[in-house]
């Protein structure tokens, strides 16, 4: 991995092997960004996506392996009251099936392993930033904008 800060953006170059999550919340650590945007593409071999259940109010993991590649990635680093980060992204992949049809592959972004390379772009948000709170009626972390 390596990264560079341009004018309060972060451009990162993501390594074979490397889990671009794990990458994004490392550099906010390491930049002491509490608060961000990001986006991104590349070429990944290990994806690990989930869809909320409400019913449930639990997630619903599904997997993929093989040269998938990252149509979209969109997501954002807010803290808690605490300072503590984390992460909340959703991603689209692509992949070829048996038949060599294209296929698609998403949800909420849980990890994603890079292949070849991935390029990320971190936007900080300044200042305080964004929190999160309990939403009151889904009982789920939302923004807290205040």
């Amino acid at each position: 991995m390596d990264y560079k800060v341009f004018s309060n953006r972060i451009f990162i170059r993501a390594d074979r092997g490397e889990d671009i999550m794990r990458i994004i919340l490392e550099i906010c650590r390491m930049e002491d960004i509490h608060s961000a945007t990001f986006h991104g593409i590349g070429a990944f071999g290990q994806v690990r996506v989930a869809t909320y259940i409400p019913e449930k109010d639990d997630f619903l993991d599904h997997e993929k392996e093989g040269m998938l590649e990252l149509l979209s990635l969109d997501g954002n680093i807010t803290h808690d009251e605490g300072g503590q980060i984390y992460e909340h992204a959703h991603a689209m992949f692509s992949y070829l099936d048996e038949h060599g049809e294209i296929c698609f592959f998403g949800g909420h972004l849980k990890s994603a392993v890079v292949s070849y390379t991935a390029e990320i772009v971190i936007d900080p948000i300044p200042d305080a930033g964004i929190g999160r709170m309990t939403d009151p009626y889904t009982g789920i972390t939302v923004w807290n904008l205040h």
